[in-house]
């Protein structure tokens, strides 16, 4: 990208955020350049005191204008105060409403996105964009008003000494447009590198957000001086780059800072050679060396903005590559059935593979009768999780269809299916809230029926146990409470809602085989509007559904009741023996599985 590109994205850049608010913009710009008329003005104002009142009152020929020039010094002053106060104000508010806009921009377009879009970006460098990128992109909107204020500055001063003194022109002229080569050089070259820094930002941040994701597992395993290394590996990298980058600006700071006291100093020279020459008088030299004194930090900014256009780039470039997505969930129109029936689920010639990767399901057909309680049984890999996965469309099939009371998953508009379909993960998701925030997830939830959910989940004794009940914060991903704990508070959110299709993912593997069961009868007893399918293994439970799904190889392979799978398909019954025989193993080895490492467990 070459320098003037680079000054052209950034412009860009700007114009896209000015669009979307305009009006903070706008006052934020007129209080700048009422400022900047305000510095001129108070140029012509010194000027014209030193030709009219001061020259005179020491020639002993004053005039008696001391009330007039300090009425105009003031009014000056006020009129510099008013635009302070306006583009100050304004501009905070443009760059950091825009900076809030764009985060909720990030946030909402990414939830519209596919799993499979996930699954291609590491979180880590997603909450880069979010936050750093995000800074970075609208950072120059707080020094851009003033920027915009301060050329017309400039401006405005190189007329001014032109039309003082064209020679004094001249010598300002060549200043100006010497500083604004020197920025839009420099700005190229931190573009130029800014690319690089963006994406270590977000490496050094997903390195950090895996290790503490992942803490309890390094730790176990002693692995922490090892995490530590490949941290610190990414974060010199980083300060490797970041040096380079103050290496650049500090290089062409010391030019554009030289260039001002140069041209200060042949000006005055110049300026009193052309005064002995009666081409101009001393009040047009002060006014021109007190502008030139004026506009030194203006042409800085100018300066600053140029380089922040040159950060916003790549930082905008990373942003962009998020909204630009189109991995979107397709969605149609239809509506959750006003009901309050079990719904009947059925698939159709389902197949599904994960991206570069082999087939996972390959022609499943499917059909669960409304109300029922359904136990999907398969070994690992055989593409039980994959299927629960489609139920709940966090991915739509390859091909075939799935319905839900005969009307396909795909065609419900956003949010519909979540009012018919509950689903809950082997892994546990809790948010840092109390527990009850994480029953209802919405306020307008009944007490009474958070508390029917969480006895129906079997997590109302130990919830009432927590030292201060329902309203116990759970900490960040529920880290205070038990694996098993956990899995019975996400299964209460589920059941809270009362929905018609309730699809559980070995959501209660964490907890006791005693608690499976009695949660599994509870399911099966309680007057609920919901048919349940089940990922299953252990035995006990399986034995309680109305039904078995038997997968194996990415199909289903029989449908039919336990007895009658245990008695005529040989691979079911084989690994139902292999289950037996893995939970007698635990239940001799190891402490019961509802327990964990959370501290009210």
């Amino acid at each position: 990208m070459t320098p003037v590109a680079v000054v052209r994205t950034g412009l860009q850049v700007v114009a896209a955020h000015v669009r979307r608010r305009p009006v903070p913009f706008v006052i934020a710009v007129a209080g700048s350049l009422l400022f900047s008329a305000a510095v001129v003005a108070s140029a012509l104002v010194l000027g014209w005191v030193t030709d009219a009142l001061i020259v005179p009152t020491l020639d002993g020929t004053g005039t008696g204008r001391a009330a007039l020039a300090v009425g105009l010094i003031v009014g000056v002053g006020v009129a510099k105060a008013v635009g302070i106060i306006l583009r100050r104000a304004a501009a905070a508010s443009l760059q950091y409403g825009t900076k809030n806009d764009l985060r909720e921009r990030i946030v909402d377009h990414q939830l519209g996105l596919t799993m499979r879009w996930y699954d291609s970006r590491a979180t880590g460098d997603l909450l880069s964009v979010a936050e750093a990128d995000t800074t970075q992109a609208t950072y120059v909107l707080a020094p851009l008003p003033y920027g915009v204020g301060a050329a017309a500055l400039l401006v405005a001063a190189a007329v001014i000494i032109a039309v003082t003194d064209p020679w004094m022109g001249v010598i300002a002229t060549v200043w100006v447009c010497a500083s604004v080569l020197i920025n839009i050089r420099g700005s190229w070259r931190m573009a130029r590198l800014g690319q690089s820094v963006q994406q270590l930002r977000g490496v050094v941040a997903g390195t950090a957000h895996e290790s503490f994701d992942g803490a309890l597992t390094i730790k176990a395993l002693g692995r922490e001086h090892l995490e530590t290394t490949r941290l610190r590996g990414a974060a010199e990298r980083l300060r490797d780059q970041l040096v380079e980058l103050g290496v650049i600006r500090a290089t062409y700071n010391v030019a554009h800072e030289a260039l001002p006291g140069m041209v200060t100093v042949i000006v005055v020279m110049l300026g009193a050679w052309r005064i002995t020459l009666d081409a101009i008088t001393a009040g047009d030299l002060v006014r021109v060396t007190f502008l030139l004194s004026l506009v030194l930090w203006p042409s800085r900014l100018i300066g600053f903005t140029l380089w922040q256009l040159g950060d916003s780039v790549p930082a905008w470039q990373r942003v962009q590559s998020v909204l630009a997505a189109d991995d979107g969930v397709r969605y149609g129109d239809r509506q959750a059935a006003d009901s309050s029936d079990p719904a009947a689920v059925e698939g159709d010639r389902v197949g599904f593979a994960y991206p570069d990767g082999p087939t996972v399901l390959d022609g499943v057909q499917l059909d669960i009768p409304a109300g029922r309680t359904v136990a999907v049984v398969g070994a690992t890999g055989s593409g039980k999780t994959t299927l629960t996965l489609l139920l709940a469309r966090l991915w739509d099939p390859g091909s075939g269809v799935i319905r839900l009371d005969a009307r396909d998953v795909r065609d419900f508009a956003a949010g519909e299916l979540a009012r018919e379909l509950a689903y809950v993960a082997q892994d546990a998701f809790l948010f840092d809230d109390t527990v009850r925030g994480n029953i209802a997830l919405r306020s307008d939830l009944a007490e009474d029926r958070v508390e029917w959910a969480a006895r129906l989940a079997h997590a109302h004794e130990f919830v009432c146990a927590l030292p201060d009940g329902y309203e116990t914060r759970v900490g960040e991903r529920g880290v205070a409470l038990s694996g098993g704990q956990r899995q019975r508070l996400a299964l209460a959110r589920a059941l809270a809602q009362r929905p018609r299709l309730l699809v559980l993912d070995d959501a209660t593997s964490a907890v006791d085989p005693s608690v499976e069961a009695a949660i599994l009868r509870n399911l099966r007893d309680a007057e609920l509007p919901a048919t349940v399918l089940i990922v299953a293994y252990r035995p006990s439970s399986i034995a309680l559904a109305d039904e078995v799904v038997f997968v194996d190889g990415g199909r289903v392979v029989a449908h039919g009741h336990h007895e009658a799978l245990l008695r005529d398909v040989p691979a079911y019954s084989r690994l139902l023996r292999a289950y037996e025989q893995d939970t007698l193993r635990r239940r001799l080895d190891h402490a019961p599985s509802g327990t964990g490492h959370g501290r009210f467990a």
